[in-house]
């Protein structure tokens, strides 16, 4: 999928600050760019609502259409092996600076330039992926926002375990195509269920048209709930997952608010919104002139927990008290 898309005008400027060295002074702001700048956006799958509070960020920041800035938009329609040629097109384009999305897509950015700026989107852990040196010293042409989503890989198993405290098989669904960053996801959810003597199987799911075969082989094997490891595609096909679930009568756990209102039991993890807003400001900051090195990636300070009360009680479910007032929002 290839478009360019364009910038609506809106002439808002706005401070953003960010560890410090992401603050932004009123001189800054008042600075115009001199010539429209291009920066490429490489992504696994559109995902079109976080892709607009991205747009939206930089309309705040005072990017104008035609003026100041373009974006050269690059999808690989859910085939990550596509990304290294996508990355490679970006950079034949002579971008100002690439924004990619999740760790598959930053390393295949990272491999085909070290000179163009890269702003990574919610990267799993960008140190152990090999994509920066450290997080308040990225080094190199890397830096951006990461989910830590690893972290919280046992944290929704033990959310599984207080709702519903009887079960020990539970089943995870992961895409063995986003290699990178799923193997850190597996190891995680491996130790965890280890740690709760859960007895956890993984079952693959690389495209939709293998939800029904793998939610059949979770059946067969009578487990007891669910967890949706975070992917691009299982995140964008979150509703069609959610009405599996519900026709399986399967609790289930995902990690983005939007499988709980889609119709899963739980959601927990980072606010993924408030990460592609940020990042449009350290494409700001780049464009400005602060190199990549000089930015210190950033890590989500807050996790959602929704939880889906309709959903619980279709399955029979009674949420916890403890639960119920450690969520952001319990959903009726």
């Amino acid at each position: 999928m290839t478009r360019v898309a364009m910038i609506p005008r809106r002439p808002v400027l706005v401070a953003v600050a960010a560890l410090g060295v992401l603050s932004v002074s009123l001189s800054a702001d008042a600075q115009q760019l001199s010539k429209v700048s291009l920066v490429g956006y490489l992504t696994p799958i559109p995902q079109p609502a976080r892709e607009e509070a991205f747009r939206q960020e930089l309309r705040r920041l005072g990017y104008v259409e035609g003026q100041n800035i373009a974006i050269a938009y690059r999808s690989a329609d859910g085939g990550f092996e596509r990304l290294p040629d996508l990355a490679a097109t970006l950079v034949g384009l002579k971008v100002d600076v690439i924004v990619a999305v999740v760790t598959q897509a930053t390393l295949a950015a990272k491999k085909a330039t070290s000179t163009i700026p890269i702003v990574m989107v919610g990267a799993s852990d960008p140190v152990r992926s090999g994509l920066v040196a450290s997080l308040g010293r990225p080094g190199g042409n890397v830096t951006g926002t990461s989910s830590v989503a690893t972290d919280v890989v046992g944290k929704q198993l033990e959310l599984l375990r207080e709702m519903l405290p009887k079960a020990s098989r539970v089943a995870a669904l992961w895409n063995p195509a986003n290699p990178v960053f799923q193997k850190l996801q597996l190891g995680e959810a491996t130790a965890a269920a280890a740690k709760l003597r859960v007895q956890l199987r993984f079952v693959e799911v690389r495209m939709p048209d293998e939800l029904d075969r793998a939610f059949a082989e979770i059946a067969k094997e009578r487990t007891d709930a669910l967890v949706v490891l975070a992917d691009p595609v299982l995140y964008v096909h979150a509703a069609r997952i959610a009405d599996l679930v519900t026709k399986h009568r399967l609790p289930a756990v995902g990690a983005a608010r939007e499988f709980a209102d889609a119709g899963g039991l739980i959601a927990y993890g980072p606010n993924y919104i408030e990460a592609y807003r940020r990042a449009a400001t350290y494409v700001d900051r780049i464009l400005r002139g602060t190199k990549p090195a000089d930015l210190p990636v950033e890590q989500p300070t807050k996790f959602e927990l929704v939880i889906n009360a309709k959903a619980a009680r279709a399955l029979g479910v009674t949420i916890p008290r403890s639960l119920v007032v450690r969520a952001d929002q319990v959903m009726e």
